[in-house]
């Protein structure tokens, strides 16, 4: 299937990268002891990359299955990671040991901070990537990661049980129990866990103009719709379709550059690694040019428009990186549209022009192309086209991204409605590691909305699904001032490693600098003044008798760190990405008292556990509205409940009520077994 049902790059016979030692978690017993493998994932784009790190992480033994060994970590679209809301994914994956901002950094040939001019809580690390050395990097790291194989090889299909009558994991639901895998040679590969990361490859197909193919991606084969997504239907999984699309590519040669206005990276570029002490290409960035549609542009698309397949009000394509012809129907009023010529590497003529991906017949995307300043006399090196596919309802899921139908198994990625590197990122990480957890006997690892970026997207994708593809912004989070790009270490590596999840190397890393963050606060934190003691060592401070630490003085925008070098000379020895982390918590300070309040509602709601095998039907006083979407999305606790679209407080309340009541039988029923088993 997509990036797991291919053909192996050596023909028929299975090609395997044995990786090193066992060198990361404690040895745990196994649920699959005397299987090949604990956990097996499918497909090697973003997700299951790092779904494949992450489980080895844990200490399962972990098998990465994919189409080509050579695909692994290609960037199918756009050649760039990060930006508002998704560079924080990124550095959430980085905190959890994950690999994507590492490789990211040695692969960067442009590096910029989105939103620099507003505060640190929305801004966007982005970096523009050399493709080649992206996905060469990507595969070095996997290649050599201890706990993993590697294995090109074409899966077909699940080994999946169906559970007995009576065996059920929740409520009425059709239930199974995961085994392993097949591959279409017939041969079956055992294990406890199972990581679906198929992209756009599930029942996968291509559209340009009137035009539809079978596959993935461009020249890569979809999964059959008789293997995968037939066995997730006969689960009773509800799978639906979505779309999205690339832009042609263009021959930069062909570009006339003169006169557009250039952005370039930024003069001391910040890594996506907590870990990165070397960007090996900083001095090296490459310019970005950007340009526009123009009148004529948007005339040859209303011209063209019923030649595409591709658009279709019963598919849903992404809102927030709409296609052109999207953007030239919905914005009728507007007479261009920013266009930015990318490149696609330093040894690559390659021009990614982002903004202008669409569908169209491909007798049409050359001289559309053309009337775009700059591109007068461009020529396509590969079209653009658009692609559709299936994706199951996050719904099915639950907070650890496994299936409520089948015990096992996990999905990451595109497959749960999502859009974008790092969104499947980030689903791959938290899967990866839930997988290796599960197959290990271990708890999981759960990241809630209060925790980072992660939990805010599996939340809403399980509370309330996907519409259309789903794409990270800040503002999806309420706590937005807490979960800032700059502090997921903070947040979520020692998380990570309580739960076996992250490397004694990586932990090592944190721990220093946490501790030197924590010695330099103290220090900070430690000398006070009066207003007029600050006046008088140069520091404008408002004169109301208030005792002031020199943290407190950090905050103000106008004091630099170098002033405060004066006071403590030592200071000048703290290196200064410390320096500015430690600026931005205590500029924050303030604000994040007056959230404790809303942060303790939450953790209240969350706490109110709800269980899995609720009959809502029983529940009186609520809709059957409401009625059918707790029994479809079950939450996992009230306030997850809360979250649901259209849950009303009357019905909030009878729900409460309810489950406290169903609460207080079950531990009457639990004291009843154990008397007769005490007599």
């Amino acid at each position: 299937m997509f990036e797991i049902a291919f053909k192996s790059v050596l023909g028929s016979r299975s090609t395997v990268v044995r990786s090193g030692c066992r060198a990361f978690a404690t040895q745990t017993t196994s649920l699959s002891s005397k299987l090949g493998y604990d956990v097996c994932v499918i497909g090697g784009g973003h997700a299951g990359c790092e779904a494949a790190a992450a489980a080895a992480r844990t200490g399962a033994r972990t098998l990465l299955l994919t189409q080509r060994l050579d695909t692994i970590g290609e960037m199918s679209c756009n050649p760039s990671i990060g930006g508002v809301g998704k560079g924080t994914l990124v550095r959430e994956v980085d905190a959890l040991d994950g690999v994507m901002g590492q490789v990211s950094d040695k692969a960067g040939i442009q590096f910029h901070i989105l939103n620099r001019s507003k505060g640190p809580a929305v801004w966007g690390p982005r970096a523009q990537m050399d493709r080649k050395l992206y996905k060469r990097h990507m595969q070095e790291v996997l290649f050599n990661y201890p706990n993993l194989d590697v294995r090109a090889a074409s899966v077909f299909d699940l080994d999946a049980a169906h559970a007995e009558s009576g065996m059920t994991r929740i409520g009425p639901s059709k239930a199974g129990l995961v085994k392993g895998v097949k591959l279409d040679t017939g041969e079956t590969i055992p294990c406890a866990s199972v990581v679906i990361c198929t992209g756009t490859f599930l029942s996968g197909e291509i559209h340009i103009g009137e035009k539809t193919f079978p596959a993935g991606r461009l020249h890569d084969p979809a999964s059959p719709t008789a293997g995968l997504s037939r066995t997730l239907a006969s689960f009773n999984f509800k799978l639906d379709r979505l779309q999205t699309g690339t832009p042609a590519r263009l021959d930069g040669s062909t570009i006339n550059f003169t006169g557009l206005s250039t952005q370039e990276g930024d003069e001391i570029p910040q890594p996506f690694s907590f870990t990165s002490e070397n960007l090996p290409n900083k001095d090296n960035q490459v310019l970005c040019y950007a340009t526009s549609t123009t009148e004529a542009t948007h005339e040859i698309i209303r011209q063209n428009i019923h030649r595409s397949v591709h658009i279709q009000e019963t598919k849903k394509g992404p809102r927030y990186c709409p296609s052109l012809e999207a953007k030239v129907t919905r914005f009728a009023g507007k007479s261009s549209h920013r266009v930015w010529l990318e490149p696609e590497g330093y040894d690559s003529n390659v021009i990614y022009p982002n903004g202008l991906s669409c569908s169209l017949p491909e007798d049409v995307q050359l001289p559309m192309l053309r009337t775009v300043p700059g591109l007068e006399n461009v020529e396509m090196v590969r079209p653009a086209y658009g692609v559709e596919y299936d994706f199951v309802d996050p719904r099915e899921l639950g907070a650890t991204l496994e299936t409520k139908r089948i015990k096992g198994l996990y999905l990451a990625g595109q497959i749960n409605g999502t859009t974008g590197y790092e969104e499947a990122a980030a689903q791959g990480v938290l899967a990866g590691i839930n997988a290796g957890l599960s197959a290990l006997n271990r708890p999981p690892l759960i990241v809630t909305r209060a925790d980072g970026f992660m939990g805010v997207m599996v939340d809403d994708l399980i509370v309330k699904g996907a519409e259309e593809p789903y794409r990270m912004f800040t503002s999806r989070s309420e706590y937005r001032m807490t979960i800032r790009s700059d502090n997921a270490d903070l947040r979520l590596t020692e998380k990570g490693y309580l739960a076996g999840a992250v490397s004694e190397k990586r932990w090592s890393a944190f721990t220093t600098i946490k501790h030197e963050m924590d010695r330099i606060t103290d220090i900070l934190k430690g000398y006070t003044l009066t207003p007029h003691g600050w006046s008088s060592k140069g520091f404008d401070v408002h004169q109301d008798g208030a005792l002031r630490s020199t943290y407190d003085i950090l905050r103000h925008p106008h004091v630099s760190w170098n002033a405060l070098q004066q006071l403590f000379p030592n200071l000048a020895s703290v290196n200064p990405a410390t320096a500015e982390r430690i600026r931005i918590e205590a500029s924050y300070a303030p604000h994040l008292k007056r959230q404790q309040a809303d942060l303790k509602l939450f953790h209240d709601d969350e706490s109110l556990l709800l269980s899995p095998d609720i009959d809502y039907h029983e529940i009186s006083g609520i809709s059957e509205e409401i009625r059918e979407r707790l029994t479809r999305v079950r939450p996992a606790s009230i306030g997850a409940a809360k979250r649901m679209e259209g849950m009303t407080p009357t019905s909030l309340i009878n729900l409460l009520r309810f489950s406290k009541r169903a609460g207080k039988q079950n531990q009457n029923d639990h004291s009843s077994q154990e008397a007769m088993i005490a007599n």
